[in-house]
């Protein structure tokens, strides 16, 4: 055996890296076919099948995913690019004031719901009010937080189009941010309740927000790099060539920081899309059709995530509190965001259900607070916002799919190929068509012609049988 294929044994233990992939794009496929039978989201089977191969089987390990993780990062990647593609100027134009009040007024609501809630509970748990204020603060941080890709994988499988679908999307879009801003907040205050804390106020502010304004600047630059190298190319294998080739620089630089990759792919979709609004279409139709495994691949490993038996009854009340209090947040901040800013009535009754998703950033904000916190707080934090990532994993999709179903906004987007693929003949055809009889005259015939758009006609007898046909091109 090769040391390459041993580095990987050791690593990935018994199965290498191409057999592991095979298996969770082969079982990711099945699950996602099997619930769209079911006429359940996609995502809900990949995530099945990765509790499968990781909690149940063992197949996929913790080292498995933690060497995977560059790939999880490209995979966020592709997922912000294609979500910054559907954020368009007159979009913004149209919609900009709402996006902003709203993603306020439910990123607020569900980190005071949660942050409160969970301090009393942590309280009567411990009986410890700075440790029970410091975990509360942050797992509130982390329920502000959307999953993009969840999400926006239901709005594409269902081609939705309409005012919620937009706000649900610029929504998710810069969700994210605003996660990352109340988290590094509530991280500097718990560390300092709890007396690790060594970093200054101004300090973690001022590196968060030259973090943000990084990200905004490197997707932009690579934007218009892969605007300008666009110009000079029209076949489509390096079109898809130049823009997977950025994507990778983007996500690449971005994990050199530790930052999270989806806003600069995503800035570099806005890019992209704005600074060539035609051609753009092509762009990310390719990038769309290159995808789907990578995205079944994300889902898989997200829900390998999942280690059901370090769960205990402490931890099972705090995951049921923070799904709740996070729901009853993102609900009604969404609720009176929408109200406010005078959104239209189906963003106002459904966007709510529709930001209830959670995956890979909250799951990335759980595992850094591990990190920061003892071994007690960071484990109790990883499992709350992991379970409960799990659950609303799975419920979800399903909710999202409610909501722009109750919205009117499924199947709107559908494209000529869309409708190629599924159309009949019967459903094309014409089912009342102008025949000619066979003993009818010449001129009669151009008189037909003269008053119709066809170029064929059926010629019957006088049974009303087929006996023939006859065209212009014949008669000419």
């Amino acid at each position: 055996m090769n040391s390459f294929a041993c580095a990987e044994l050791s690593v990935l233990g018994p199965l290498n890296l191409a057999l592991l992939f095979g298996l969770v794009i082969l079982s990711g496929t099945f699950g996602a076919r099997l619930c769209q039978k079911l006429h359940i989201p996609q995502v809900v089977g990949c995530i099945i099948a990765g509790i499968l191969l990781g909690d149940t089987f063992n197949l996929i390990t913790p080292k498995a995913i933690e060497a995977l993780e560059p790939f999880t990062m490209l995979a966020l990647g592709i997922i912000g690019f294609m979500i910054g593609g559907e954020l368009r100027s007159d979009v913004f134009k149209k919609y900009g004031r709402q996006f902003f009040i709203i993603l306020l007024s439910q990123g607020t609501a569900a980190f005071l719901l949660v942050a409160a809630g969970s301090s009393v509970i942590m309280w009567i748990i411990t009986k410890n009010l700075p440790v029970s204020v410091a975990v509360a603060l942050v797992l509130g941080a982390i329920a502000s937080a959307t999953a993009p890709a969840a999400t926006a994988n239901v709005l594409w499988e269902y081609k939705t189009r309409g005012p919620l679908t937009a706000a649900v999307l610029a929504i998710v879009a810069l969700d994210d941010a605003l996660a990352l801003l109340l988290y590094r907040a509530a991280a500097t205050g718990a560390k300092a309740i709890t007396g690790t804390g060594h970093e200054s106020i101004i300090r973690t502010v001022a590196l968060l927000f030259g973090e943000i304004l990084g990200a905004v600047l490197l997707g932009f630059l690579a934007g218009v790099m892969l605007y300008f190298l666009l110009k000079f190319v029209r076949a489509d294998d390096k079109i898809l060539e130049f823009t997977l080739c950025s994507l990778l620089l983007v996500v690449g630089i971005s994990i050199i920081p530790g930052i999270d990759p989806i806003l600069p792919a995503m800035v570099l979709g806005i890019t992209t899309a704005n600074l060539m609004p035609r051609r753009s279409k092509s762009v990310f139709q390719l990038v769309e059709k290159f995808s789907p495994p990578i995205y079944i691949s994300f889902f898989v490993l997200a829900g390998a995530h999942m280690e059901f038996g370090r769960i205990d009854s402490g931890i099972i009340v705090m995951i049921v509190a923070f799904t709740l209090l996070r729901a009853a947040g993102k609900i009604l901040g969404s609720w009176f965001g929408a109200r406010y800013s005078a959104a239209p009535k189906a963003v106002q009754k459904y966007l709510g259900i529709c930001l209830l998703p959670q995956a890979g950033v909250a799951i990335g904000l759980a595992i850094l607070a591990g990190r920061q916190f003892n071994n007690n707080l960071g484990h109790t934090i990883i499992m709350v916002v992991m379970t409960a990532t799990f659950v609303m994993e799975i419920l979800g999709p399903m909710l999202v799919k409610m909501g722009v179903k109750k919205a009117g906004e499924v199947g709107l987007n559908i494209t000529e190929e869309d409708l190629i693929k599924t159309y009949t003949v019967k459903d094309v055809m014409d089912d009342h068509p102008t025949t000619i009889a066979q003993d009818l005259l010449l001129q009669q015939i151009l008189d037909i012609f003269s008053k119709t758009d066809a170029v064929y006609y059926p010629v019957v007898d006088d049974r009303s049988r087929i006996v023939g046909k006859i065209t212009v091109t014949g008669i000419k």
